[in-house]
């Protein structure tokens, strides 16, 4: 059979596509052939050879310690939300001697290759994710060949990482319980995207909070958006088109509370004179737009420092235990609500 010559395309995913495994499966292969079968080694150098994968790494194993590189993994970089947590990281990556890595998984399938190359042939030493999984697909067994990571602002069980969040379901409580207090019933909410965990506990807080009160809780004052500010008017117009629209509304994010407040200003309609208004992270722009945002305050900066000196712990050799890190938040309460 004809070989291929070096393909510069080619990836450790087209490899295991060729042989018919998973990309840990080429990894321990090409780099630990000790670790898989005869059978199955020979079946992945075959593959690499056709689709003319022929990395520098292959027939020797690079240590992770070697890099002093981190890899950061963001949902979305453009949302900013995200950049205090990654300054947080690199502050404390570079005083511990690391280059951190940005990996952007808004475009998910264009980078998938790109971060599949760089993670498991172990060019990298750990991993921090801010989303709540995987830019790839990995299982449980396929997770043990990858390098350390930890979790940073979101939770998911099962990928059992050690995790550095807030107590999302308490602050969500918090803030829609402030709403009530100022004399607000017609609560509404912008909630996130379903699949995120953290959406799910916030809408779980602003649920509890209604049911303490003694209100109802009317699926129709329920709405969603992706995080985005067009999300946010979206919704809004979503409630205010309502028969009885919302007195006061709850965003869970701070971007989707400034498309709410653009919207509601475009209908004619104040804040918080005519609708209260809280969202959810204290971004810096909640402090300047007109008028300034309540918000639940994430103590991002923190977030990325903890998280990455849980990552550096790990490195060092020391056991570290699965489960929460749980951070204080608090409700800054600025202009954008007030009493009935």
């Amino acid at each position: 059979m004809k070989t291929r010559k070096q393909v510069a395309g080619a990836t450790m995913k087209d490899v295991a596509r060729q042989a018919q495994v998973s990309t840990a499966t080429v990894s321990r292969a090409l780099t630990n052939p000790e670790k898989v079968s005869q059978t199955t080694r020979s079946r992945v150098e075959q593959a690499a050879i056709e689709v003319g994968y022929l990395p520098h790494t292959l027939g020797r194993s690079i240590r992770r310690s070697d890099s002093r590189t981190i890899m950061v993994i963001v949902p979305d970089i453009c949302d900013p939300f995200f950049s205090e947590i990654i300054r947080g990281i690199e502050v404390t990556a570079a005083s511990h001697g690391y280059l951190v890595l940005i990996g952007d998984c808004a475009h998910q399938n264009q980078q998938e290759k790109t971060l599949i190359d760089l993670v498991i042939p172990r060019q990298i030493d750990g991993m921090l994710l801010l989303g709540s999984r995987l830019p790839f697909d990995a299982g449980k067994e396929e997770q043990r060949n990858l390098p350390p990571m930890v979790m940073a602002n979101e939770f998911a069980a099962e990928l059992e990482l050690p995790t550095v969040h807030i107590d999302n379901l308490t602050s969500a409580f918090n803030a829609v319980n402030y709403l009530h207090e100022l004399g607000h019933r017609r609560i509404a909410c912008i909630a996130g995207p379903e699949e995120m965990p953290q959406c799910h506990y916030r809408l779980q807080g602003y649920i509890q909070a209604l049911r303490r009160n003694g209100l109802n809780v009317d699926p129709h004052y329920i709405t969603r958006g992706d995080f985005s500010y067009e999300a946010g008017a979206r919704a809004m117009g979503q409630l205010l088109d309502l028969p009885q629209p919302p007195e006061a509304v709850f965003c869970h994010s701070d971007i989707m509370a400034l498309g709410a407040l653009s919207l509601i200003k475009r209908r004619h309609l104040r804040v918080p004179q005519d609708i209260s208004l809280i969202g959810f992270d204290d971004i810096a722009l909640t402090q300047y737009c007109d008028p300034p945002l309540t918000t639940v305050a994430q103590p991002r900066f923190e977030i990325g420092q903890q998280s990455m000196l849980l990552l550096l712990e790990q490195l060092q050799g020391h056991s570290v235990n699965n489960g929460s890190r749980l951070l204080d938040c608090q409700l800054v309460v600025r202009e954008s609500t007030r009493a009935r």
